[in-house]
């Protein structure tokens, strides 16, 4: 089971990691403004959670750190402060997934939703449960960038079993693609375990004996409402890159307000005229992406509110409730009343 390494370039994330590595590297006495250079992100943007981030940026930060800090601990120390209560829907749907076995395969499921900065690969064996990361080193980042991602990567993964289960859960060995540094002594204070060097592939290998243990805050409603929501937000994908992408979350910071092209135009600093070029070379357009956000919103809102469909209809932009049920119909082949039983 494996995950698609990201692009880049997509701003579709909130500055939660970014925020987490300043604040590690301001502990050192670097200055935030220091830690941001180049990055196009403010240390006030940082704790805006309307401020979307792409995996570029963040690493750009990563390029800082290992330039500006002599602290080799840096990047565990940052895995380590980011618990999965940071990741919005996505570490919900992990905290309240029935067993670790769940955990590991959701993990890869929904792993596109947490600034992922390696492809993740998950595969169970008769005595073990071993994560990999397939392509650490195949991106055109800096290598000792991609090798501070990996450290922090194989942190978190610690960081955030333990989160689930709920107790100290350390892995039984990890495996890492390259020489030794002349700091290896550290890894196993953060990762908990042996760590070997020089190995034919990056892992993090578990006891499969933990595969059966109930996460602490295991609930099965909750497990199918915030899985049914990250598979909704997975689903979105197909506008959560390029110039589509930056026009979805432009139009999903502020629900129930649409702007037309034109407003939508200006705030990306170009022409309708070239929006509308760059979306067609993308495979959409600028209606079918009001339609999907609409869709969204309405699905949400009917899924997770009281709301009357009347009024549902009005928060999703249409003036008209009989309207509103056509559309609602066209796009998902359901009536209001269909989905709101689907709870």
């Amino acid at each position: 089971m494996s995950s698609r390494f990201p692009l880049l370039n997509e701003r579709i994330y909130a500055p939660y990691k970014i925020a987490a590595l300043v604040e590690v590297l301001a502990e050192q006495g670097i200055a935030p403004e220091d830690s941001l250079k180049g990055s196009g992100v403010t240390p006030e943007q940082i704790y805006d959670a309307s401020v979307m981030t792409s995996v570029r940026q963040y690493a750009v930060v990563c390029r800082n750190a290992v330039t500006l800090s002599s602290d080799p601990s840096t990047p565990f120390r940052t895995g380590a402060r980011l618990h999965l209560a940071a990741y919005g829907m996505y570490g919900y749907a992990l905290m309240s997934c029935l067993s670790l076995r769940d955990y590991f395969r959701l993990g890869v499921k929904y792993h596109r939703l947490a600034t992922p900065t390696v492809t993740i690969e998950w595969t169970e064996h008769a005595d073990t449960s071993v994560w990999t990361f397939p392509d650490a080193f195949s991106s055109n980042l800096p290598h000792h960038v991609q090798q501070f991602l990996l450290e922090q990567q194989y942190t978190q993964h610690v960081t955030h079993l333990e989160d689930v289960a709920g107790r100290r859960c350390p892995p039984v060995l990890a495996r890492f693609a390259y020489p030794a540094p002349d700091y290896a002594h550290i890894y196993p204070q953060y990762l908990g375990c042996p760590c070997e060097f020089d190995a034919d592939q990056c892992e993090l290998i578990y006891d499969s004996a933990i595969l059966e243990v109930t996460p602490h805050l295991a609930h099965r409603h909750s497990a199918a409402l915030l899985q049914e929501t990250c598979d909704r937000l997975i689903g979105q994908a197909k506008t959560s890159s390029g110039v589509s992408g930056e026009v979805y979350q432009l139009l999903m910071r502020k629900p129930g307000v649409f702007p037309n092209m034109e407003a939508v135009a200006d705030a990306l600093k170009m022409t309708s005229r070239t929006l509308r070029r760059r979306l067609e070379s993308e495979g959409t357009s600028f209606v079918a992406i009001v339609d999907d956000v609409r869709c969204s919103l309405a699905t949400e809102y009917l899924k997770t509110t009281k709301l009357s469909t009347d009024d549902v209809a009005m928060l999703v932009g249409f003036s008209d409730a009989a309207n509103f049920r056509r559309a609602l119909k066209r796009w998902t082949g359901k009536g209001p009343g269909e989905i709101r039983d689907q709870q």
